[in-house]
């Protein structure tokens, strides 16, 4: 503030100087002074204007230095926060919104807040302090020339008030379509193989091109509302000059002033111009940022509903699990996953959990790593419900190897190392040997810092989900689950795999999550799914004599081997 008025002083002050040499100059020539005297007192009065002018660029320097640094600041604040936030938010979130329009908050909608904290506040401080200064100047000289410079404002700040309401609302709808621009785009580079594949390529660009041509359009119609500003500032501005000109030359004509001061009053309302023209700009960003910001707080303002208890409890987990009387329905879809399941784990036991796809095995998954809540019973580790662990440290102590694995776009060795920025070089390749990985790794180019690509778009898929159950191995956890992370490699690695695996911390609880029935691996229970119910239960030779749905599954299975 102290920066921004100071330049505005300098920037109002040599108004007076014009005014005073133009009076002394007037005056010397009425009165047939020597040339050089004259020649004398403008380049005086000329070296003042020069140093007022440097002065006023010092103090502009410093004020875009601490206003502009400051919004660079917040930017860099508000992206933390929203991603911070972004991690807390619950599993649910993120099946009900697209990936495109959160990166437009995060990227987009901030930019166009630090637009407002900085650029705007700046403007709009410069340019009160600014209309303060040479009214106040003004006011010295004659009220009603005042009055013929700011008759015509008052017209066009409710010009721009007008304006503004509808720019508001355009923003806002502007922003929803640029995110789902943004999404169609994300998601034809995800899936460009897909694409590729099936050649939709002409498709998938007519449908960029009818959201694009949606965007397009509603900028465009922004951009017509906007342009009102400028013509009406250069209107209402020139009405100032005329009306100042007409007015003050009556006065002159008077003897009331003098002919320098209306050199001096055109001279603020030079001063006045660009200030004045730059509140269209402000005033749109201002109603941009205020947009922006709306679709921010929209998220910001939603709460995490897989929270820790403030009374949490941390402490090592051993691996014994229960499940009592559970029953799951997903929000979003209405679909019963799990009904009445109870299921009783000891440390260390291994237990296979088999049924076709929807029977509802991925959700017991889900449901260990508190990804979702369940509606009615329990679920206790290490007879603690699973809802009063600090839910950090509980995902922690657990270890996961989904079926659809996650890769990131970086080296082979931090792919594995993810979930462990303790681990060893050593620890990672002992993982990588568990998973059956180590012989792929060895004949990439650069071993272990191969960079993968985007999703690890350069593996196989059973490279994929090696990788993943590597990672998941190198935790080290109590308690494991492989949800069908085996889906993808052959029969023999899968024997391999888990051959290792069986010797391997025989403390660990493990939940094998499969389609399949594994033979290579004596489990301690097999849990058969049929619609979120448990059909059958026992060891693998128990199940056989039953001669149920495991005994025809294994038989198929056997025949088709």
């Amino acid at each position: 503030m102290v920066f921004v008025t100071t330049s505005s002083y300098f920037a109002v002050r040599p108004a007076n100087i014009v005014k005073d040499v133009l009076d002394e100059v007037a005056e010397k020539i009425n009165a047939n002074e020597n040339k050089a005297i004259i020649s004398k007192l403008v380049v005086h009065g000329g070296l003042l204007l020069i140093g007022l002018a440097l002065l006023r660029g010092i103090f502009m320097f410093l004020m875009r230095q601490t206003i502009i640094v400051m919004s660079r600041h917040i930017e860099y604040d508000q992206k933390n926060e929203i991603y911070n936030h972004y991690q807390q938010l619950h599993t649910q979130f993120y099946k009900t919104h697209f990936t495109g329009d959160l990166m437009n908050r995060i990227s987009e909608d901030v930019s166009r807040v630090r637009m407002y904290t900085g650029p705007s506040i700046m403007y709009l401080t410069s340019v009160l302090s600014l209309i303060v200064l040479c009214i106040w100047q003004m006011l010295q000289v004659s009220g009603i020339l005042t009055l013929c410079v700011i008759a015509p404002l008052p017209f066009l700040a409710l010009s721009i008030y007008f304006v503004n309401k509808i720019i508001f609302r355009k923003s806002g709808k502007i922003q929803a379509q640029l995110s789902d621009l943004t999404t169609t785009a994300q998601e034809s580079y995800s899936g460009i193989r897909v694409i590729k594949s099936f050649m939709q390529e002409k498709t998938m660009l007519r449908f960029f091109e009818n959201n694009s041509e949606l965007y397009r359009k509603s900028a465009i119609n922004l951009s017509l509302t906007e342009a009102i500003y400028f013509p009406a500032i250069s209107f209402f501005i020139g009405l100032s000059i005329i009306s100042t000109i007409m007015v003050g030359g009556y006065f002159v004509i008077q003897g009331t002033i003098s002919v320098g001061n209306i050199a001096q009053f055109i001279f603020y309302i030079n001063i006045l111009a660009f200030p004045v023209s730059s509140i269209g700009a402000v005033a749109s960003m201002m109603q941009r940022a205020g947009a922006s910001q709306k679709r921010i707080d929209e998220f910001l303002h939603t709460k995490g509903e897989i929270v820790s208890p403030p009374d949490a409890i941390s402490r090592k987990i051993v691996g014994a699990v229960e499940f009592n009387n559970v029953t799951f329905t997903y929000p979003h879809t209405g679909i019963t996953a799990l009904k009445y399941f109870s299921l009783n784990v000891n440390p260390g036991d291994k237990i296979a959990i088999i049924g076709k796809t929807g029977s509802g095995k991925s959700t017991i998954a889900q449901l260990l790593l508190r990804m979702y809540d369940v509606q009615s019973g329990k679920i206790l580790i290490d007879t603690a419900d699973i809802r009063r662990y600090n839910l950090q440290e509980l995902r922690t102590q657990i270890s996961y190897a989904p079926q659809d694995a996650f890769l990131f776009s970086d080296s082979v060795y931090n792919n594995i190392k993810f979930g462990r920025d303790d681990a060893t070089e050593a620890e990672v390749i002992e993982a990588s040997f568990m998973a059956d990985l180590d012989k792929d790794v060895t004949v990439f180019p650069k071993k272990y810092e191969t960079i993968i690509g985007e999703r690890g778009v350069m593996l196989s898929g059973g490279q994929k989900q090696r990788m993943a159950l590597a990672r998941a191995i190198l935790k080290k956890s109590k308690l494991l689950i492989l949800d069908d992370c085996l889906s993808a490699v052959d029969t023999q690695t899968e024997k391999t795999i888990l051959g290792n695996l069986r010797n391997y911390r025989s403390e660990q609880t493990v939940f094998v999550i499969t389609h399949r029935i594994l033979t290579s691996w004596t489990f301690d229970k097999i849990i058969v799914l049929d619609d979120g119910v448990i059909a059958e239960q026992g060891t693998h030779d128990e199940l056989v004599n039953m001669n149920g749905r495991y005994a025809k599954l294994y038989r198929h299975q056997t025949e088709t081997a």
